[in-house]
């Protein structure tokens, strides 16, 4: 009997070994294909596969993590499966977005410097691993816990922030391919709700995604909450609101009905006004 506590110990060590050495792959990998991905980018000097790239490595990390994993208890398959329809929306849409546009404004002074290039793409293996780190964990764990209330609220929210990302795409797509919208800014739809309903589509799924995953987490493992934190973080101050603010002001800055449109629609969240 006494010899019990030593092998649950070591049985426990064992797992975390097994855990820590598929993040170690899945992070390899994922610098492997952005690396591989920019030497092709730099050789044609072209960003059109740039976000493709991205959401599939965000699909091929899912389903290697669960292979390695070796376990394949529902919600990893269900954690997956959401994964896997968010990369193959969200990189189409981007894809089809970049081939009728014919570029990417973000790349207008990178596409031509190989190192720069090179940064880019390597900042894209970091986004992914960031913020796929609640998938890879649970995909990684054995242990299984039976699906509970943090799940099902976690899926809700990932299919609110889909829904609310996919339709908040098209609207802005099919408002820009319409020719009596040319030089007008979209404030229909989600858009009179949010200046930016698709990325508040976006910080829902990752949250509702890490909610899940965190039924079986335990201790270090909660800090994956770095993920959807992560992805507010990067869409609120970095790469994307910032960006886009600052191009609207630009565009439309001295527009009254814009500047009405600023004042009556919140920025991220649409909370009400009283």
């Amino acid at each position: 009997m006494s010899a019990l506590p030593q092998l649950v110990a070591l049985l426990a060590e064992l797992q975390d070994m097994m855990m820590g050495s598929t993040l170690a792959k899945c992070a390899l990998a994922d610098l492997g294909i952005q690396w591989a991905g920019w030497a092709v980018a730099a050789a044609f000097k072209t960003e059109k596969f740039y976000d493709l790239a991205g959401s599939g490595t965000f699909i091929l990390l899912a389903h290697l993590s669960r292979m390695w994993g070796g376990a394949g208890h529902v919600r990893q398959k269900v954690q997956t499966g959401l994964v896997t329809a968010w990369g193959l929306r969200l990189g189409t849409f981007l894809f089809m977005r970049i081939l009728k546009d014919g570029h990417d404004r973000r790349f207008n002074n990178v596409r031509d410097s190989p190192g720069t290039f090179f940064v880019y793409w390597t900042i894209q293996a970091v986004w992914v691993f960031m913020t796929l780190l609640p998938t890879l964990m649970l995909n990684s764990e054995r242990r299984d816990v039976p699906l509970g209330t943090r799940d099902y609220i976690g899926w809700a929210v990932w299919g609110l922030g889909f829904a609310t990302e996919a339709i908040a795409d098209q609207q802005k797509w099919f408002f820009k391919r319409d020719p009596h919208n040319a030089g007008k800014f979209i404030q229909s739809g989600l858009w009179a709700y949010s200046r930016h309903p698709n990325y508040l589509g976006e910080i829902l799924q990752w949250s509702g995604l890490w909610l899940s995953a965190s039924s079986v987490m335990q201790g270090p493992q909660y800090l994956s909450v770095v993920s959807p934190l992560f992805v507010w973080f990067l869409l609120r101050y970095v790469s994307g609101i910032p960006i886009l603010e600052k191009q609207a002001m630009k565009k439309w800055g001295s527009d009254p009905g814009f500047q009405d449109y600023i004042r009556n629609t919140p920025l991220l969240w649409p909370w009400p006004k009283f």
